[in-house]
């Protein structure tokens, strides 16, 4: 235990957040910098408890309290060893994760969390600033190739574990750059795109190939998929979005997210779908939401308003949410920070009943109705329909499943009862020697499953080609959150 009363004796602290007036101005992620005697502090509030439960909360099953201790000694390089044993992204989970772990935490139960995020971001950017993050070069290969369909967090995690193991990996995108959704679906100012292309420069110096721009299924078919390969791994996410079918859908100015958030990534200043004078709407109360709000903001959206079908959640952990659970809190993004700073608001427990014409085929305005909780279905209420100005609407309101396209079909692989790809305990599907990993697999999801899933079919694929395995296997394909 790193320091038996540093829980008793520091309070949780957060690094700042740039001033909102300034950030808005540019696409740097948002945070200042954290000095590292305050880092001290919060790793010194681990209590290495007896059973730590942030294990449990996190799928990866991190070594907290070991790297927290290391942390509070100044041991950074055996830190970051520790951290990369179970975790080969941590400059991802960091920034992006919402972190189960912290939710988990037994410090949790009656006080703050231990900040385990900001003590993973700051150990893995101190390795690379040290240089301690090097290429890891197979001894032996195999002489057997793997396909990687996918280049998220599932994919470049099982990419890199079985290029470790001495197979000869190719990883095929279908965008002009690899990293899926970190890449064009996680704005800069969450995450700066330098962090995906550092990562890269190590796999690829491992002997990771990497094809972009290649459309499995069409490209290449999936039986050439089979011929040219021994194994192949899907890890093309759940990227089958819900829609909302109502009045005024296919007006212009309609779009789903991931229709407005990757060109918005791909050029900051000059995306085609623009929010520069406009009275945008986003519909969803999310992470994803966030993401469009933060955008809009910075393109120089004239107000932008949050839509969600839900009430506001409490401020604070909610009985039927017990420890160690992760519950849904109401939670004061960086995005919704700069909302409630200029001309805009979050609305709760709102249906949109219709998008309005201009006259010209254009989304001019958003009806919409107050509606009751979820247990009356969500029941409109009388005398609450009302009408805002909205220019620019993304739809930002998850996702239902894999695109069951000419691949899928091509494969022949079958579904489960939720629509995603079945798979075994080994994450093979019924296909011999295709695999499924992340939210292809298990459905939307967050990064920190879709990891632990690419290292756990990381190794049924190793089993399946060599006949054994050493490479770890963190969760089952049936495993879920605390709940």
């Amino acid at each position: 235990m790193a320091d038996p009363k540093g829980f008793l004796t520091h309070d949780r602290e957060l690094p700042q957040r740039r001033p909102v007036d300034v950030r808005i101005r540019d696409w740097k992620e948002v945070y200042e910098d954290f000095p590292a005697p305050k880092l001290t502090k919060q790793a010194a509030r681990c209590m290495d408890c007896g059973i730590p439960f942030c294990h449990n909360g996190c799928p990866l099953g991190n070594l907290i309290p070991e790297w927290n201790d290391l942390v509070y000694r100044h041991d950074w390089q055996e830190a970051i060893e520790r951290l990369h044993a179970t975790n080969n992204f941590p400059e991802f989970t960091g920034r992006l994760c919402p972190a189960p772990c912290e939710a988990a935490c037994v410090l949790g139960i009656n006080a703050d969390p231990v900040a385990i995020k900001r003590v993973e971001v700051e150990i893995i950017d101190r390795a690379f600033s040290e240089g301690w993050v090097t290429p890891v070069v197979p001894t032996k290969k195999t002489g057997k190739r793997v396909a990687v369909v996918g280049s998220g967090p599932a994919g470049l995690a099982a990419a890199q574990q079985l290029t470790r193991a001495g197979h000869d990996v190719v990883v095929f995108e279908r965008a002009d750059a690899i990293g899926g959704l970190l890449r064009y679906g996680i704005p800069e100012f969450k995450m700066e795109k330098r962090h995906i292309d550092r990562r890269l420069e190590q796999m690829r110096a491992e002997g990771t190939e990497f094809r972009t721009s290649v459309n499995v299924g069409v490209d290449i078919t999936a039986e050439q998929l089979r011929e040219q390969f021994d194994a192949v791994i899907l890890s093309g996410g759940a990227t089958q979005w819900r829609d909302l079918p109502v009045a005024g859908r296919s007006l212009r100015g309609v779009y789903q997210a991931m229709e407005y958030l990757p060109p918005a990534n791909k050029d900051f200043e000059n995306s085609p779908i623009n929010a520069r004078g406009k009275h945008v709407v986003v519909i969803g109360g999310g992470d994803t939401g966030a993401d469009c709000i933060g955008t809009a903001i910075r393109q120089g959206a004239a107000s932008v308003t949050q839509l969600e079908i839900m009430p506001q959640p409490p401020a604070s952990r909610p009985g039927a949410q017990p420890w160690p659970t992760f519950p849904t809190l109401f939670k004061m993004e960086s995005a919704h920070e700069e909302l409630a700073d200029g001309e805009g608001d979050r609305v709760y427990a709102v249906s949109t009943t219709e998008f309005v014409d201009d006259g010209t085929g254009q989304v001019r305005a958003l009806r919409l109705v107050q509606v009751e909780g979820p247990q009356s279905g969500f029941k409109p209420i009388p005398g609450t329909e009302r009408e805002i100005p909205a220019d620019l609407v993304t739809l930002s309101m998850g996702f239902v499943g894999p695109e069951k396209g000419a691949l899928l079909e091509g494969l022949g692989v079958e579904y489960d009862a939720r629509g995603n790809v079945a798979r075994d305990k080994t994450y093979m599907t019924n296909v011999d020697g295709v695999f499924v990993a992340g939210d292809m697999g298990r459905g939307q999801s967050l990064i920190v499953w879709a990891i632990a899933e690419g290292r756990a079919a990381a190794s049924g694929v190793d089993r399946f080609l060599t006949g054994e395995t050493a490479l770890p296997y963190p969760i089952l394909p049936t495993a879920r959150p605390l709940v």
